[in-house]
């Protein structure tokens, strides 16, 4: 089941006009459940942060949270990576239309091979890990990246059926077939944050019950019948006009809720001051 097409033909409609690009972001905010999540603790962090911060978003994607994080505070400098050409140049074209090219620069980059010796005081990686094989590399990267007290924030799936691997038997890799890995145990993530050098590890489940109801009829049929037919875009307004309320309420719950085990996990984890 492919998911970058989807996400690629939703693009080219949302681009053709800076409203409709940041009207995407907010449906995206909407609809996406990680984003709620995200969302919270970008604002907490940013709230204890003070008035200048530089922040990696790394795999930067369409830059819907580069956008937020950039709202949280006018001095805080981005930096969006990203292996896609065309995003990158995208997302520096789109934010200079913004007026936001002096806080916010687009750049390609191998999150295997970057690294910004003691620059940043948040990263930020949604979506990435379950992608990037190395990912121990990865997680030493970002930690050498960041200044001592810096804050690594991850959502990533779990391993409790993240990839939608365990519904799907036989199909190359679920739901979502351009994964490495199904998705990451509390324990696994834990332990090669770890031996990275991080401390202060705290990693939850996201898409409980109630999200995981909510992903399937917001995101998971939506793009299974768009898959099959791109004439379903012109039936989606009226879709989501009778699923999203019922799927409001599940996001509302699940984020809210403790989970004992979910499809998604959010990972925080510090680069400790005394390591410096």
């Amino acid at each position: 089941m492919q998911y970058d097409p989807i996400k690629r033909s939703l693009g080219r409609i949302f681009n053709a006009t800076p409203f409709l690009r940041l009207l995407f972001y907010r449906l995206l905010n909407l609809l996406l459940l990680r984003s709620w999540f995200i969302r919270r603790e970008l604002r907490e962090w940013a709230e204890k942060q003070g008035d200048e911060a530089e922040i990696l978003d790394a795999g930067s994607g369409f830059g819907q949270y580069t956008w937020f994080m950039s709202r949280l505070g006018g001095d805080f400098s981005i930096t969006g990576v990203d292996v896609k050409e065309e995003q990158v140049e995208d997302c520096n074209r789109f934010f200079k239309i913004l007026g936001k090219g002096r806080q916010v620069k687009f750049k390609m980059a191998d999150l295997t091979q970057f690294v910004e010796t003691s620059k940043y005081n948040l990263i930020l990686s949604v979506d990435v890990m379950e992608h990037i094989e190395e990912d121990q590399k990865v997680f030493r990267n970002f930690y050498e990246s960041l200044v001592s007290g810096g804050m690594l924030l991850i959502s990533t799936p779990s391993d409790k059926g993240g990839s939608d691997a365990h519904e799907h038997g036989d199909e190359v890799n679920g739901f979502i077939d351009e994964h490495v890995r199904d998705g990451y145990s509390i324990e696994d993530i834990t332990r090669k944050l770890s031996l990275a050098g991080f401390d202060r590890i705290k990693a939850r489940y996201t898409y409980g019950k109630p999200g995981h109801i909510s992903w399937k009829w917001s995101m998971k049929y939506p793009i299974m019948i768009l898959n099959k037919s791109k004439l379903f875009f012109l039936f989606l307004p009226l879709y989501y006009m009778v699923v999203w309320p019922f799927c409001y309420v599940l996001n509302f719950i699940d984020v809210r809720t403790n989970h004992s085990a979910g499809t998604g996990l959010l990972v925080k984890a510090y680069k400790s001051k005394a390591n410096q």
